[in-house]
Protein backbone atom coordinates (compact mmCIF):
# COMPACT_ATOMS: atom_id res chain seq x y z
CA UNK A 1 0.00 0.00 0.00
CA UNK A 2 1.37 3.40 -0.94
CA UNK A 3 1.44 6.38 1.44
CA UNK A 4 -1.30 8.01 -0.63
CA UNK A 5 -3.55 4.93 -0.35
CA UNK A 6 -2.91 4.72 3.39
CA UNK A 7 -3.71 8.42 3.71
CA UNK A 8 -6.97 7.98 1.81
CA UNK A 9 -8.00 5.09 4.08
CA UNK A 10 -7.15 7.17 7.13
CA UNK A 11 -9.22 10.07 5.74
CA UNK A 12 -12.25 7.82 5.25
CA UNK A 13 -11.84 6.48 8.78
CA UNK A 14 -11.62 9.99 10.26
CA UNK A 15 -14.63 11.25 8.33
CA UNK A 16 -16.73 8.29 9.55
CA UNK A 17 -15.39 8.51 13.11
CA UNK A 18 -16.34 12.15 13.49
CA UNK A 19 -19.57 11.85 11.44
CA UNK A 20 -18.56 14.63 9.07
CA UNK A 21 -18.85 14.95 5.35
CA UNK A 22 -16.06 16.13 3.03
CA UNK A 23 -16.39 19.81 2.07
CA UNK A 24 -18.90 20.42 4.88
CA UNK A 25 -16.63 20.07 7.88
CA UNK A 26 -17.94 22.44 10.52
CA UNK A 27 -15.95 21.65 13.65
CA UNK A 28 -14.92 24.60 15.74
CA UNK A 29 -12.12 23.10 17.85
CA UNK A 30 -8.77 21.67 16.82
CA UNK A 31 -5.40 20.58 18.15
CA UNK A 32 -2.03 21.21 16.52
CA UNK A 33 1.27 19.74 17.60
CA UNK A 34 4.77 21.11 17.61
CA UNK A 35 7.97 20.15 19.34
CA UNK A 36 8.82 23.08 21.62
CA UNK A 37 12.43 23.05 20.43
CA UNK A 38 11.13 23.57 16.87
CA UNK A 39 8.29 26.02 17.53
CA UNK A 40 6.86 26.54 21.00
CA UNK A 41 3.71 28.26 22.19
CA UNK A 42 5.95 30.85 23.83
CA UNK A 43 7.41 31.60 20.40
CA UNK A 44 3.92 31.97 18.95
CA UNK A 45 3.16 34.51 21.68
CA UNK A 46 6.34 36.44 20.80
CA UNK A 47 5.62 36.26 17.06
CA UNK A 48 1.96 37.27 17.57
CA UNK A 49 0.99 35.02 14.63
CA UNK A 50 2.41 32.26 12.49
CA UNK A 51 1.75 30.34 9.32
CA UNK A 52 1.09 26.70 10.21
CA UNK A 53 2.90 25.16 7.25
CA UNK A 54 4.96 22.12 6.35
CA UNK A 55 2.17 19.62 7.11
CA UNK A 56 2.50 16.61 4.80
CA UNK A 57 -0.16 14.21 6.00
CA UNK A 58 -3.37 13.68 4.03
CA UNK A 59 -5.66 13.48 7.08
CA UNK A 60 -4.05 16.56 8.64
CA UNK A 61 -4.57 18.40 5.34
CA UNK A 62 -8.31 17.68 5.49
CA UNK A 63 -8.38 19.25 8.95
CA UNK A 64 -6.39 22.31 7.85
CA UNK A 65 -8.85 22.84 5.00
CA UNK A 66 -11.78 22.55 7.42
CA UNK A 67 -10.47 25.19 9.82
CA UNK A 68 -12.47 28.42 9.78
CA UNK A 69 -11.42 31.88 10.85
CA UNK A 70 -12.11 32.20 14.57
CA UNK A 71 -11.89 28.48 15.36
CA UNK A 72 -10.00 27.75 18.57
CA UNK A 73 -7.00 25.44 18.52
CA UNK A 74 -5.25 23.63 21.37
CA UNK A 75 -1.46 23.99 21.06
CA UNK A 76 0.24 20.73 22.08
CA UNK A 77 3.94 20.39 22.81
CA UNK A 78 4.97 17.02 21.40
CA UNK A 79 7.96 14.83 22.29
CA UNK A 80 9.20 17.31 24.93
CA UNK A 81 6.64 17.99 27.63
CA UNK A 82 3.83 16.20 25.83
CA UNK A 83 1.08 18.50 27.04
CA UNK A 84 -1.52 20.98 25.85
CA UNK A 85 -0.04 24.34 26.84
CA UNK A 86 -2.14 27.00 25.14
CA UNK A 87 -4.94 28.05 22.86
CA UNK A 88 -4.53 29.67 19.46
CA UNK A 89 -7.13 31.02 17.08
CA UNK A 90 -7.36 30.54 13.32
CA UNK A 91 -6.78 34.02 11.87
CA UNK A 92 -6.67 33.04 8.19
CA UNK A 93 -8.28 30.06 6.52
CA UNK A 94 -6.32 27.68 4.33
CA UNK A 95 -4.10 28.83 1.48
CA UNK A 96 -1.31 27.20 -0.47
CA UNK A 97 1.57 26.18 1.76
CA UNK A 98 4.41 28.61 1.00
CA UNK A 99 7.03 25.93 1.72
CA UNK A 100 6.15 23.95 -1.44
CA UNK A 101 5.16 24.49 -5.06
CA UNK A 102 2.73 21.57 -4.83
CA UNK A 103 -0.73 23.18 -4.75
CA UNK A 104 -2.16 20.17 -2.91
CA UNK A 105 -0.59 21.20 0.40
CA UNK A 106 -2.10 23.96 2.48
CA UNK A 107 -1.40 26.09 5.53
CA UNK A 108 -3.43 28.26 7.90
CA UNK A 109 -2.50 31.27 9.95
CA UNK A 110 -2.73 31.08 13.75
CA UNK A 111 -2.63 33.73 16.45
CA UNK A 112 -2.11 33.02 20.15
CA UNK A 113 -5.20 33.39 22.31
CA UNK A 114 -4.01 32.39 25.77
CA UNK A 115 -1.59 30.24 27.70
CA UNK A 116 -3.37 27.61 29.81
CA UNK A 117 -3.26 28.22 33.56
CA UNK A 118 -2.37 24.55 34.04
CA UNK A 119 -0.99 22.61 31.06
CA UNK A 120 -2.76 19.28 30.51
CA UNK A 121 -0.42 16.35 29.97
CA UNK A 122 -1.02 13.45 27.61
CA UNK A 123 -0.67 11.17 30.62
CA UNK A 124 -3.54 12.96 32.39
CA UNK A 125 -5.69 12.82 29.25
CA UNK A 126 -5.04 9.09 28.80
CA UNK A 127 -5.98 8.40 32.43
CA UNK A 128 -9.43 9.95 31.93
CA UNK A 129 -11.56 7.20 30.37
CA UNK A 130 -14.02 9.81 29.07
CA UNK A 131 -11.27 11.00 26.68
CA UNK A 132 -10.42 7.52 25.36
CA UNK A 133 -11.84 8.40 21.92
CA UNK A 134 -9.97 11.71 21.63
CA UNK A 135 -7.84 11.81 18.48
CA UNK A 136 -4.80 12.73 20.60
CA UNK A 137 -5.13 9.37 22.37
CA UNK A 138 -6.11 7.22 19.36
CA UNK A 139 -4.15 8.88 16.54
CA UNK A 140 -1.08 10.03 18.40
CA UNK A 141 1.02 10.85 15.34
CA UNK A 142 -1.53 13.06 13.58
CA UNK A 143 -0.24 16.64 13.74
CA UNK A 144 -3.56 18.43 13.14
CA UNK A 145 -6.63 16.94 14.78
CA UNK A 146 -10.29 17.69 15.41
CA UNK A 147 -11.44 18.08 19.01
CA UNK A 148 -15.10 17.59 19.88
CA UNK A 149 -16.96 20.14 21.99
CA UNK A 150 -17.16 17.58 24.82
CA UNK A 151 -13.41 16.91 24.70
CA UNK A 152 -12.67 20.64 24.54
CA UNK A 153 -14.75 21.28 27.64
CA UNK A 154 -13.17 18.43 29.56
CA UNK A 155 -9.60 19.51 28.73
CA UNK A 156 -10.44 23.10 29.62
CA UNK A 157 -11.75 21.88 32.97
CA UNK A 158 -8.56 19.89 33.57
CA UNK A 159 -6.59 23.07 32.83
CA UNK A 160 -8.62 25.06 35.36
CA UNK A 161 -10.14 27.19 32.59
CA UNK A 162 -13.76 28.05 31.88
Amino acid sequence: MTDRQAGNLNNIYLLKQFSIQPNTLAMAHWLVKSEPSTYSFEQLIKDKQTIWDGVRNYAARIHLKAMKKGDEVFFYHSNEGMEIVGIAKVSKEFFQDPTTNDEAWVAVELKPLKKLMNPVSLEKIKKDKRLADMALVRLGRLSVQPVTDKEWGMVMGMAGEK
